[in-house]
């Protein structure tokens, strides 16, 4: 089964997306189409990484664009310091473009908290809210609450959606450098484990959690975020929707799927439609970061002195 849509061969629409997710590369198709003209303005600019599920194989991420690419998809070439080369990534500016991802069976769409050419100035700071293994969704709601007390005591307002799998995204759209939000960032992701430190946690070695919901601190300095809209390759197809802080405590993330979410949308835009202007960033919450150490950082150090100690050294 095939078809063409913006000049784009659409094929295979019958087979199913992936196991558990009850809906085929069709649904995939119809659904990215459905809300094109939601989820292209978080694509539009950034960056992007894919994560694209074949029949019969793992799941993988693509950043550089494949040779057979089309002409026509926008793209930005950036030096991969890990890597030590230059990766093409997609600009998906276009619903063209982003039929052709869907095409390639391109389920997860991540993006860059920075346009291309400023990524140094990021457009959102980002905590992502991760609940530990067991935990129900309400133990992310009380921490995303967390993190609402703490934006309000510095007078910033963000908007949160579900994360697609068990989480929450809080984004909160700032004017300011990329070091700049990276200490806001661990700052407010500190702020609010100080609320309630048997709830929330900003520890990045598992074993330090100790059950609590993990406010992630490192979403910053070329980090990627699942865009609002994007689908997921978890059961059911979820998808990172958004959601009114006062109705978080209402909504399982389980209700957003591909095949849900268009009958959800009305004719507003809940997510960048209701973004708030970005926000200059408080000196105090900036001054407070950069005195916490970067997460990654940390745990590679504190990793190496355990493993010292394990050896008896």
């Amino acid at each position: 089964m095939g078809e063409e849509r913006d000049g784009v061969a659409l094929t295979n629409l019958d087979q199913p997306l992936f196991d558990g997710a009850d809906a085929t590369k069709g649904d995939l198709v119809d659904y990215l189409d459905a809300v094109r003209d939601r989820i292209i303005p978080g694509l539009a600019g950034r960056p992007l990484s894919v994560v694209r599920v074949r029949p019969g194989q793992e799941p993988f991420v693509q950043k550089n664009l494949p040779k057979y690419t089309p002409a026509w998809v926008p793209s930005t070439t950036l030096w991969a310091e890990t890597s030590r080369r230059q990766i093409r990534y997609a600009l998906c500016d276009d619903r063209r473009t982003l039929l052709w991802f869907a095409n390639q069976r391109a389920v997860e769409y991540h993006v860059t908290l920075g346009l291309a050419g400023a990524l140094d100035h990021p457009t959102h700071l980002v905590l992502d809210l991760d609940p530990p293994e067991g935990a129900g969704f309400d133990a992310v709601v009380t921490a995303a609450g967390l993190v609402r007390r703490a934006l309000d005591a510095e007078g910033l307002t963000g908007l949160v959606k579900t994360s697609g799998s068990k989480g929450v995204h809080v984004f909160v759209p700032v004017d300011g450098t990329d070091d700049d939000v990276a200490a806001a960032t661990r700052a407010l992701a500190a702020r609010a484990e100080r609320l309630d430190p048997a709830t929330a946690t900003t520890a990045f070695i598992k074993d330090d959690r100790g059950g609590r919901v993990f406010l992630d601190p490192t979403r910053a300095h070329g980090a990627t975020v699942a865009a609002a809209y994007s689908p997921r390759i978890r059961p059911g197809a979820t998808v990172s929707f958004p959601v009114t802080w006062d109705d978080l405590a209402s909504v399982t993330p389980a209700d957003f799927t591909v095949r849900t979410v268009p009958g959800l949308l009305g004719a507003d835009d809940p997510w960048h439609g209701r973004m708030p202007a970005p926000q200059r960033l408080p000196e105090d919450l900036v001054a407070e970061g950069h005195t916490i150490p970067v997460a990654r950082v940390q745990a590679m150090h504190e990793g190496k002195r355990r493993a010292r100690a394990l050896r008896g050294e």
